[in-house]
C-alpha cells in the first residue's frame, strides 16, 4: 500500500509538468509528513548527506570538460580525422560522423553534448555533399547517444552513487559494449547507404591522414588520461574528471586558441547551472530512495519476485520493458535515480552482477534518448535539423532498431560487459 501511494503521488504530480526533481522532493515531504514519524531533523540529514560521496564530483568536472570541448573546436578536429579515414567507404560523411561521435563520446561524457558538437559541423556537410537530411539526422541522433555508454559516463556516476557500485569498473565495463555498438551502427549506415547509393568522399591519402591525426590528437589524448590513469590507478574516476576539466580547458585556450579567455566566463557559468540542477535531481533521489527503504519497498519488491520464481531471463526482460517505458516521460538521469535503488536489491538477490547490470540499464537509457516523446537527442537534433519530431522519429528507425537488438544481446550476454574489467583486474 505504501509503494502504491508513493509512486501514485510521484506520477500524479509529474503529469502536471512539474519537473522530476520537485515532483521527487514533494513525493518525499507529503508521505513522510503524513503517513510516517520520521522526525524532520533525519530529512534534513539526508538532504545533506546525499550529496557528500565523492564519487559525486565527478559530475560537474566531466561536464565543464564537455562544455569546453564542445565550444573549443575539438568536434571540427575529431570529424576531420573520421572522416579522412572512413570517408571513402560507403556511408562516406554518415559514417565518418559515427565514428566522430563515438571518439567525441570519449571525452565528454554526454550524449546531448555530443549530438550538438558533432552535427552542427557535420549535418550541413552532409546536405551539401549530397545526401538525404533525414539519413544525416538518424545517424547523428543514434550515434550521439555513445556519449553515456563509452566512459567517461555522467549517467554511469550516477549510477554508482544510487547503488555504490565502482564507478572504474562500470567505465571500464562500457568500453567494449560502446565499440560493439558503434560497428553496428556504421554497418547500419554504410548498408542503407550502399542501397540508396549515397556518396563517398575520395580516399584520403597517408599525409591526410596524418596531418588530420596531428591536429586531433590533443583533444584524443584526452582518452588516454581518462581511461588510462583510471586502469593505471594514477588517480581515482572523480581525479580523473578533475584532470580532463583542466586538460579541456588548457587544449581549448591555449592550445587550439578557438576559445577567447572572456568566453571561460560562460562556459563556467553554464556548466555550474547544469551541475546544480543534476546535483538537486541526485538529493531529492536520495530521499526518495530513503522513504524507499525505510518503508522496506525494494526489499518486498525482491522479496515478491524471487518468490514467484520469475528467474533471471524474466526478470531482465521486465526490467528492460520497465526502463524502455520509463524512457517516454523521463530523462535517463531521473530514471537511473529513481529506478536504481528498486530493481538494485533484485538484481542482487537473483546473482545478477552490479556492473553487469548497470551496462543494461545504460544502454536502455540509450534507446530511451532516441524516441519519443522525451527523447533528449531528438529535441537536440531537432534544433539542428529544423525537423519536427514524428519526422525525426522515422529517420532514426533503422538505427534505432539496430540499438533494440544491441540491448537484447547486452542484456543476456554478461560477458560482453564484463570481460574488459575482469581482464584489468577490476572485479
Amino acid at each position: 500500500m505504501s509503494a502504491l501511494i508513493i509512486f501514485t503521488l510521484l506520477l500524479c504530480l509529474m503529469l502536471t509538468g512539474m519537473p522530476i526533481s520537485i515532483s521527487l522532493g514533494l513525493t518525499v515531504l507529503t508521505f513522510l509528513f503524513t503517513m510516517t514519524t520520521v522526525p524532520i531533523e533525519s530529512v534534513a540529514l539526508k538532504l545533506f548527506t546525499g550529496i557528500e560521496k565523492f564519487e559525486i564530483m565527478a559530475i560537474p568536472f566531466f561536464i565543464l570538460a564537455g562544455n569546453f570541448l564542445t565550444h573549443g573546436g575539438v568536434a571540427k578536429r575529431m570529424i576531420n580525422f573520421a572522416t579522412a579515414m572512413v570517408g571513402h567507404w560507403y556511408g562516406g560523411l554518415g559514417l565518418g560522423g559515427v565514428v566522430a561521435c563515438a571518439l567525441f563520446a570519449a571525452i565528454s561524457g554526454s550524449s546531448p553534448a555530443t549530438v550538438v558538437a558533432i552535427g552542427s559541423i557535420l549535418l550541413p556537410a552532409m546536405v551539401k555533399q549530397g545526401f538525404p537530411r533525414r539519413f544525416g539526422a538518424g545517424v547523428i541522433t543514434t550515434s550521439g547517444a555513445l556519449g553515456i555508454l563509452i566512459p567517461p559516463s555522467l549517467v554511469m556516476v550516477m549510477y554508482a552513487v544510487a547503488t555504490n557500485t565502482s564507478v572504474g569498473a562500470l567505465f571500464m565495463a562500457g568500453v567494449v559494449p560502446g565499440l560493439v555498438l558503434a560497428t553496428l551502427l556504421g554497418v547500419t549506415t554504410s548498408v542503407i547507404a550502399r542501397k540508396n547509393n549515397y556518396p563517398r568522399l575520395p580516399k584520403a591519402s597517408w599525409a591526410t591522414r596524418a596531418k588530420a591525426f596531428r591536429e586531433a590528437i590533443w583533444g584524443l589524448m584526452l582518452v588516454v588520461i581518462v581511461i588510462g590513469g583510471i586502469y593505471s590507478g594514477i588517480f581515482t574516476p572523480t581525479e580523473a574528471a578533475a584532470m580532463s576539466a583542466v586538460y579541456a580547458f588548457l587544449i581549448a585556450v591555449f592550445v587550439y586558441k578557438d576559445m577567447p579567455l572572456r568566453g571561460v566566463v560562460k562556459i563556467l557559468l553554464s556548466s555550474a547551472s547544469m551541475s546544480a540542477m543534476l546535483l538537486y535531481i541526485i538529493t531529492n533521489a536520495v530521499l526518495f530512495s530513503f522513504v524507499l527503504a525505510n518503508e522496506n519497498i525494494p526489499q518486498a519488491i525482491a522479496d515478491w519476485i524471487v518468490g514467484k520464481e520469475l528467474g533471471i531471463v524474466a526478470f531482465l526482460l521486465v526490467v528492460n520493458v520497465l526502463l524502455l517505458a520509463a524512457g517516454n516521460f523521463m530523462e535517463p538521469s531521473s530514471i537511473v535515480l529513481i529506478m536504481a535503488p528498486i530493481l538494485f536489491p533484485v538484481a542482487m538477490k537473483l546473482g545478477i552482477d552490479p556492473v553487469h547490470f548497470g551496462i543494461l540499464i545504460i544502454v536502455n537509457m540509450e534507446v530511451g534518448m532516441c524516441h519519443p516523446p522525451v527523447g533528449l537527442n531528438l529535441y537536440v537534433a531537432s534544433g539542428i535539423t529544423k525537423m519536427g519530431i514524428s519526422e525525426l522519429t522515422v529517420a532514426v528507425m533503422p538505427w534505432l532498431l539496430t540499438m533494440l537488438g544491441f540491448l537484447i544481446v547486452v542484456t543476456y550476454w554478461p560477458g560482453l560487459s564484463l570481460w574488459l574489467p575482469r581482464a584489468l583486474g577490476m572485479m
